[in-house]
């Protein structure tokens, strides 16, 4: 089940919600968790059990991580929850990745290939594990204390806003809300949320799956078929449907946390006008780099060894970052190729491109970052190496492949909401519609009607079956 569905819009949520606000509150844990059983159960019915039983055994390996004041004992228990949860992840996501290279290398040889059954991959797995390691860490590290009931345990890590497309919510963020949302229970949450919801919901269906249609398109042809404008024009097309499907389906986590009492970090934050790959990165997957940041290089050692040193972490976090991304050489190269610009911001491009003004840094960003995306969006390495050159000329300048008015009017919105916030007036619009505690009762009417009139556009999307791909199945 996913939110920009006819069952989750028109059923599911509406009647998860009924029941949530009206039940008192020593219920609302239990009616979420059932809820996010049954979420995730519609999606994914074989994998229950896998992720419940990993829940399980989880739980128990961090109580006695927090009983024990052994040192080395409760280091021994967090290795085994690391390895129980990386251990899944590896081989649910990657154990056809290592395979298929594995029979390459052989069949290189001349030898017979391994005989594999797929694995299918678990929604949201790569998301819910990082959850889960957040747990374990922030428990043995005495951040946080562990909780109590194991229900209440399922419900950090399978709450259904956040459960399959993130925001990745760490423990010690969430901690005392599980338990306690008192506080969070007001009105003006719950019409924030319900703003935020139709807010992503738009971005969902009104923009990203309109340029998701032309990019599928670019994207099925063959390499020598692309011309210097389509191959632009496509991977624009593409730089913008994942930043509006990926912040959208975060703006509607968020909202819908935020109507139950939750408030989940952010995720988004104008990455497109950012104006070095460093920035991008700390407005681009926030939760996805905070994790890397506390999780992996700070253990790794951060820069507390020297230049050197510090430059390989980066570029380490960046490539596994890449990989957890997706069981493909492209990722693989994706993550490679932005801890390389990372690395060159450190070593010498933040001071040096101070020279040369805002507006060209951000634009020298951009182009950087949608290079990147066509790794991100190609299915092979040889078709991201061609599709590049066919953005710098290597097939000439053949005419573009046919685009309408609908394509036109909406690439130019995403545009302009994209880089709305280079501007003052674009910085205090999004501001006001994001950051805002509470609206008087005149904004709460004329945002309120806004909001419907959004709400209803992207119902009828919805209704009439228009396109509507998931692009976190890969994730």
């Amino acid at each position: 089940m996913v939110f920009s569905s006819s069952i989750f819009l028109f059923w599911f949520l509406p009647v998860f919600l009924a029941v949530y606000f009206i039940v008192p509150r020593r219920l609302k844990n239990p009616v979420a968790l059932l809820a996010s059983l049954v979420f995730y159960g519609f999606g994914s019915p074989r994998f229950l059990l896998v992720l419940l039983l990993s829940i399980t055994i989880d739980f128990f390996l961090v109580r006695q991580i927090d009983k024990s004041n052994d040192a080395k004992r409760r280091k021994l228990f967090l290795i085994l929850s690391v390895i129980l949860n990386i251990g899944l992840l590896a081989y649910f996501k990657y154990a056809n990745f290592f395979i298929d290279n594995f029979n390459a290398i052989l069949s290189a040889f001349g030898t017979p290939p391994v005989r594999w059954t797929k694995v299918v991959l678990p929604i949201g797995i790569s998301f819910f594990t990082f959850q889960k390691m957040s747990y374990s860490i922030d428990v043995y590290r005495k951040t946080s204390a562990p909780l109590k009931s194991i229900a209440d345990y399922a419900l950090f890590i399978m709450l259904f806003p956040q459960l399959i497309a993130g925001p990745i919510v760490r423990y010690n963020e969430i901690a005392e809300q599980i338990t306690d949302r008192s506080a969070n229970e007001t009105a003006d949450n719950r019409i924030l949320g319900f703003y935020r919801f139709v807010i992503g919901l738009s971005k969902k269906m009104l923009i990203a799956n309109i340029l998701a249609e032309y990019v599928d398109q670019v994207f099925a042809l063959p390499t020598t078929e692309i011309g210097l404008s389509t191959a632009w024009l496509g991977i624009l097309a593409y730089t913008f449907q994942i930043y509006f499907d990926f912040s959208g389906y975060s703006d509607m986590a968020i909202g819908i946390g935020r109507m139950m009492g939750f408030k989940f970090p952010e995720n988004f934050n104008n990455p497109y006008i950012s104006q070095s790959v460093s920035e991008f990165w700390k407005r681009w997957h926030i939760t996805l780099g905070s994790w890397m940041m506390d999780y992996l290089y700070i253990p790794l050692g951060g820069n507390r060894r020297g230049k050197g040193r510090t430059y390989l972490n980066l570029w380490i976090v960046f490539f596994l970052s890449g990989l957890w991304h997706g069981a493909a050489w492209t990722f693989v190269a994706w993550g490679a190729f932005h801890g390389i610009f990372i690395v060159i911001d450190k070593m010498f491009w933040l001071k040096a491109s101070k020279r040369i003004g805002k507006i060209p840094r951000v634009l020298i960003t951009f182009v950087i970052v949608m290079i990147g995306w066509v790794m991100f969006r190609a299915d092979t390495i040889g078709y991201a190496v061609q599709y590049v050159g066919a953005m710098f000329g290597a097939n000439g300048s053949t005419p573009a492949l046919f685009v309408n008015s609908q394509f036109v009017f909406t690439l130019i919105v995403a545009v302009f909401f994209a880089f709305f916030g280079l501007t003052k007036v674009g910085d205090k619009a999004l501001d006001f519609f994001f950051n805002r505690k509470a609206y008087n009762t005149a904004q709460v009417v004329w945002v309120g009607l806004l909001m419907v009139v959004l709400l209803i556009l992207s119902a009828s999307f919805i209704l009439k079956g228009s396109f509507n791909p998931f692009i976190y199945f890969r994730f």
